[in-house]
């Protein structure tokens, strides 16, 4: 159990850079929004799972908190996303040139 927890571990670290990667390479806000959430969300459920199988006297809090966080993340972002949209934000479109197919 100490193998497999340490390797989800190491899942949900990954999916977490990428997801801070995703954040930093994303056009705009609403890319990033939606790449911050998804991927952090999983790797930080991946880091749950893993922390759960090492530890196993804690699995009701970590599901506490793994449930909490599978309805906080999305609503948060999709609050803030509606809130730019009525900011006055306009989402990222791509130059014509591109729709094209030509550089």
């Amino acid at each position: 159990m100490n193998l497999l927890g340490s390797l989800l571990l190491v899942v949900g670290a990954l999916f977490c850079f990428l997801g801070a990667l995703g954040l930093w390479r994303m056009p705009d806000v609403y890319n990033r929004i939606q790449a911050g959430t998804k991927a952090v969300t999983l790797g930080t459920l991946t880091t749950l799972l893993g922390v759960a199988l090492i530890q196993p006297g804690w699995w009701p809090k970590l599901l506490a908190i793994g449930g909490l966080l599978l309805i906080t993340n999305p609503i948060g972002s999709s609050v803030i996303a509606r809130a730019l949209l009525r900011a006055g934000v306009d989402p990222w479109h791509r130059p014509e040139a591109d729709k094209r197919g030509t550089p």
